[in-house]
């Protein structure tokens, strides 16, 4: 084909044969071709949001998040409840470390796929739990970092009191003309009260933090207390004739958005069948009440 030609096949796409080209090139994995083709898309049609959030797709394919976190916004523009937007745009903004925004985004995509009870199958509750947790784990190290810096901070302010307490005993007995070599005993027991002072609050101080030293471990919630599904911690777990628990609202959804199976053993299931787990809302509750910050897992 002569360049001539080229130049009037261009001419005559339109922008839906861009986006099937791109999507072509997508499944072939060549992702700097689709990425054009997305954006000639988007040339000839700047009003539908599919092009943006399909080229953001191949920016996270390509690592480009900041392109990404662009696309994302303008397809929320045109469209707030735009779902692959909003998922798209939780993920680059969590690779960009702005992890509390990504999630929030993450979740929205969450909510908006149940809602028009869309099946996008388990990725995106994973990909969320994914960065839940990696947020958790942020805030987590976050927390042992102040922790110990606490205890540092507070032992070099006893040391420098017991410092500042004892030289200023040396100081008086210097003013009153006496010889340091020559400490009369009542100087001598001041400062080892000072000492004695300034140990015991120091004692006190590290027995304190050794009773939270527990805390300061990584915490963590087991899985088997969290659903199969979205990866949470289980508020309303409940039990299918296959033996295997569930999240209420979690497997209610499988089975009302993808079709009447167990999601694990895929044996038939119907919403009637699920029967409470009560031991393990016990052992769920027990866990909570001894560590609230599961709460926020």
């Amino acid at each position: 084909m002569s360049s001539q030609q080229q130049k009037k096949s261009f001419a005559s796409m339109t922008d839906i044969d861009f986006k099937e080209k791109g999507n072509k090139y997508f499944t072939g994995r060549e992702y700097e071709k689709a990425a054009q083709c997305y954006t000639n898309a988007i040339i000839r049609n700047p009003s539908n949001p599919v092009y943006f959030s399909n080229r953001a797709l191949v920016g996270l394919k390509l690592n480009s998040y900041d392109g990404v976190v662009a696309d994302c916004r303008s397809a929320l523009e045109l469209d707030p409840t735009h779902i692959k937007a909003h998922f798209f745009l939780g993920q680059a903004l969590c690779e960009l470390e702005l992890v509390d925004e990504g999630v929030k985004h993450l979740q929205r995509g969450v909510d908006l796929a149940r809602e028009q009870r869309l099946n996008y199958g388990d990725e995106m509750t994973q990909v969320l739990r994914l960065w839940r947790k990696k947020r958790f784990e942020i805030q987590e190290n976050k927390r042992l970092s102040q922790e110990i810096e606490l205890q540092a901070y507070l032992t070099r302010l006893i040391l420098e009191d017991r410092e500042r307490q004892v030289e200023a005993v040396r100081s008086s007995l210097s003013m009153n003309g006496e010889s340091n070599t020559n400490t009369p005993p009542e100087i001598n027991e001041k400062i080892a009260s000072i000492e004695t002072f300034s140990d015991n609050c120091m004692g006190e101080m590290n027995n304190l933090f050794s009773v939270v030293d527990e805390r300061r471990r990584r915490r963590e919630v087991p899985d088997f207390l969290c659903g199969k599904i979205s990866f949470e911690i289980l508020r309303d777990p409940v039990v299918t004739p296959s033996g295997i628990t569930y999240e209420r609202k979690d497997i209610e959804d499988h089975l009302m958005r993808v079709g009447h199976f167990d999601p694990i053993t895929r044996v038939a299931l119907t919403s009637d069948q699920l029967i409470p787990n009560y031991v393990m809302k016990e052992v769920v509750d027990a866990f909570v009440s001894e560590n609230e910050w599961a709460l926020d897992y």
